[in-house]
């Protein structure tokens, strides 16, 4: 099958050999999901494959293969994670199970990103974040992601910005937008987080969006998309090739 084939859901026919997968960063949760994403450079667009095919038979999740890991892959590739168990949470088709996955694995992150990113040799780290990434790859296949995965494609794909900062720069953002929707969600979020309880669920769920703006600009990441070199004039844009992601 050719790779353009095979974007979309389900359009693998199958394969042949055992698929084992072995993570070298605390982020994609690739080495647990579905899902395989690929940058299309014609579209300037990095587009999924989902298919059942892509779980692994075998992962290895060995917080020792991130040590020699530097600190703005580290923090690059936590926060992507973070952001995996935060969009599986607040999402419209949430499952009780998945969040179970999704609220250990945003404890487990908050709490310890900033050390494995200061102190790489830090095991306690290492191993916090990589079980945390480890979670966020569980809740891809049965919830997988929203608004800040979608916004953050076309600035890999065009701009080629890692991954992990582009969701970065967009989550406090459509945390706020979004809560509205959903404020007792993005409260617990907010509480694995560390955050204390505000007033009402609506103040509590904002000082998570602060939080999360706080723990990226600790870890040494771009804060505003001007820092990576975005023009103004290209932000509708990019907000029109986020609509095409599905």
């Amino acid at each position: 099958q050719s790779v353009a084939a095979v974007f979309g859901i389900g359009l693998l026919a199958g394969r042949a050999l055992p698929l084992v997968c072995v993570a070298t960063t605390a982020g994609t949760g690739a080495d647990v999901s579905p899902n395989a994403i690929l940058l299309d450079e014609a579209e300037r667009l990095k587009k999924g494959v989902v298919s059942p095919f892509l779980v692994p038979d075998l992962a290895i999740c060995d917080p020792e293969l991130t040590l020699s890991l530097p600190p703005p892959v580290t923090a690059a590739t936590g926060l992507d994670a973070l952001v995996h168990c935060l969009e599986a949470y607040a999402n419209r088709v949430a499952h009780p199970a998945v969040d179970i996955y999704a609220l250990e694995g945003i404890r487990r992150i908050g709490r310890s990103l900033e050390t494995a990113v200061a102190d790489g040799t830090r095991r306690d780290a290492r191993a916090d974040v990589m079980l945390g990434a480890l979670h966020g790859g569980l809740c891809l296949g049965p919830v997988n992601t929203g608004a800040v995965h979608a916004l953050s494609y076309p600035l890999g794909g065009e701009y080629r910005i890692a991954h992990g900062v582009a969701n970065s720069l967009l989550v406090p953002h459509v945390v706020r937008f979004n809560l509205p929707a959903m404020p007792e969600r993005y409260a617990d979020i907010a509480r694995a987080l560390g955050c204390p309880d505000g007033a009402d669920a609506a103040a509590t769920a904002a000082r998570g969006a602060a939080r999360l703006a706080e723990l990226s600009a600790r870890c040494g990441v771009p804060q505003r998309l001007r820092d990576v070199g975005i023009p103004r004039g290209d932000l509708p844009r990019l907000a029109g090739e986020a609509m095409k992601v599905t």
